[in-house]
């Protein structure tokens, strides 16, 4: 017996209940009241510049920013992360939690106006394994896909495995014409340049260092969107002339992460000027110091704990980040699935730093501490730290690097702390073990379990909560990993992230969903 889950086609609007929204002019209830007007320009901008728009190819934000009003996925997801309609109209999950069935929506067409059907999905499917690493890994448990006619697809897995619903955003597995694709070298097809996909805006015109133009889909499949006629996403590679930029009007939409987080408030304050921190909910990004448990000092489980009850982190939140964001309690962000706040806590406490320090036997041998080099706001953070450290008598020395030096620093495990950040995905199967499981130590990533955390209790719990069902199983399973992890300070984290979404007030409807501007703009309108 299948345990159905039919949506209809009306997609939830406005922003998130728990949006933090600072403005001059407050986002109202009534703006969503409106009838959305047809029509119109939007200007937003990309930093930096995306290295490509074939989103099956590359994974990286300012492609997913971009791209993701250009291609599809079969499900977008709500601010609660709830499943929502997308190229499948319909999904149903058999008792067992092991066949996933999807309609699709009939007469929707690729941009090249050839039918996009049930053979594009599998197609999708076997592309994604060989090019997009997370893909991979969220279909490894996938016995088998069918495809009964063309709109119905159905998934068959070799065991349950809980977030398998939460897996089909746009980013995560976009769908890929297989009529351009079948047959080619994915790497090198030329349509890479000019994407081709099914979503509400197409690809028209890339002037590298310059812009990047979409313009409306006039046969999206449903009726009356997009309102937008064309999207300019304007390349500018100096945070302080993008702040300028926006002052001046050039343009209307500074996603997340566009500008300083000390440009926010003043921003904020301008006439018609909307901020909202909504629209982050799926990725859920996380920060923390990888702490090298392989050797030094930071091999030490008593120095790790040493370093977060030293670290001021409601300083960071209150002055670096501006109020944005929450300090983070461990391994999960708060608005994840099965998280739980009843774990060891480390408070600002100075004090208790200094007499772990002296158990752990710490001599005042010399500790690296490497920044991430994403600008001012980062810088700031790492001069906070090396202070807070500095102050319970740990010996740092920073060390400078670019973007690349960074990546290759970390991948090659050349530090001994190193701030970073990354995304959730909504549960911990898909975004957080990875980060502390011993297969996933490898050099050459910058993003899987660089800190070289080894616990076999560990492993364990985050494999068997990847397949537990039901859901009650699975939430038993990752607190008791939430604690273990908290106790053994593996990393130092730091903050959930909120990176604000700066728009002109009279772009509505842009953020509604978990992913925000990434898939916003099908929805969105301006009030004229």
């Amino acid at each position: 017996m299948l345990k159905q889950f039919v949506m209809g086609l009306a997609v939830v609007g406005g922003l998130s209940g728990g949006a933090l929204v600072l403005s001059s002019t407050a986002l109202s209830s009534k703006a969503f009241a409106q009838e959305p007007k047809s029509g119109g320009v939007v200007n937003a901008v990309i930093q930096p510049e995306p290295p490509g728009l074939m989103m099956g190819i590359v994974q990286n934000g300012p492609t997913q920013m971009v791209s993701g009003n250009i291609y599809e996925g079969l499900l977008r997801y709500g601010p609660k992360l709830e499943p929502l309609p997308g190229l499948a109209e319909s999904w149903s999950v058999s008792e067992d939690g092991k066949i996933y069935s999807f309609k699709l929506r009939k007469g929707v067409t690729w941009h090249d106006s050839k039918p996009f059907t049930a053979a594009d999905v599998v197609f999708s499917i076997e592309f994604l394994k060989q090019t997009h690493a997370r893909a991979r890994g969220n279909l490894a448990q996938l016995d088998q896909v069918e495809t009964p006619d063309d709109s119905t697809v159905v998934f068959t897995l070799k065991q349950p495995f809980g977030p398998f619903l939460g897996i089909f955003e746009v980013g995560s597995m976009p769908m890929i014409p297989k009529h351009i694709y079948e047959g080619t070298d994915f790497k090198t097809n030329p349509a890479n340049n000019t994407p081709i996909g099914t979503g509400p805006f197409m690809f028209k015109e890339w002037q590298k260092g310059s812009f990047i133009r979409l313009v409306k889909n006039p046969n999206y499949y449903i009726k009356g969107k997009p309102n937008l006629d064309e999207i300019y996403w304007h390349v500018i590679p100096d945070a302080a002339a993008r702040s300028v930029a926006f002052e001046t009007g050039k343009v209307d939409v500074l996603p997340g992460g566009s500008v300083e987080n000390f440009d926010v408030p003043r921003l904020s304050k301008l006439k018609n000027v909307c901020v909202t921190g909504a629209g982050w909910e799926f990725f859920s990004p996380h920060s923390w110091l990888w702490l090298n448990n392989r050797s030094g000092p930071t091999a030490n489980k008593k120095f790790r704990q040493a370093v977060m009850f030293a670290i001021d982190r409601n300083f960071a939140k209150d002055v670096i980040w501006n109020g944005l964001g929450k300090v983070a309690t461990g391994p999960s962000g708060s608005s994840i699935k099965y998280y739980t706040d009843a774990v060891s806590k480390y408070d600002f406490n100075p004090a208790k730093a200094k007499a772990l320090l002296k158990e752990a036997g710490y001599n005042g041998e010399k500790v690296r501490l490497l920044p991430l080099p994403y600008g001012e706001t980062w810088q700031r953070w790492a001069e906070a730290v090396k202070q807070n450290l500095q102050d319970v008598g740990i010996n740092i020395e920073m060390v400078a690097t670019d973007v690349p030096g960074w990546n290759q620093k970390t991948a090659d495990w050349d530090y001994d702390m190193a701030f970073t950040y990354l995304y959730q995905y909504g549960d911990p199967a898909l975004g957080v073990g990875r980060n502390y499981v011993s297969s996933q130590i490898t050099k050459g990533s910058p993003f899987n379990n660089v800190e070289g955390y080894s616990n076999p209790e560990i492993d364990q719990l985050f494999a068997d909560g990847a397949v537990a069902f039901p859901d009650s199983k699975r939430a038993e399973i990752y607190t008791k990993a939430q604690k273990i992890l908290t106790d053994d300070v593996p990393v130092a984290w730091l903050l959930e992230l909120q990176f604000p979404t700066i728009t002109r007030c009279n772009v509505k409807n842009l953020v509604t969903t978990a992913i925000g501007v990434n898939d916003g703009f099908r929805d969105a309108w301006i009030e004229k």
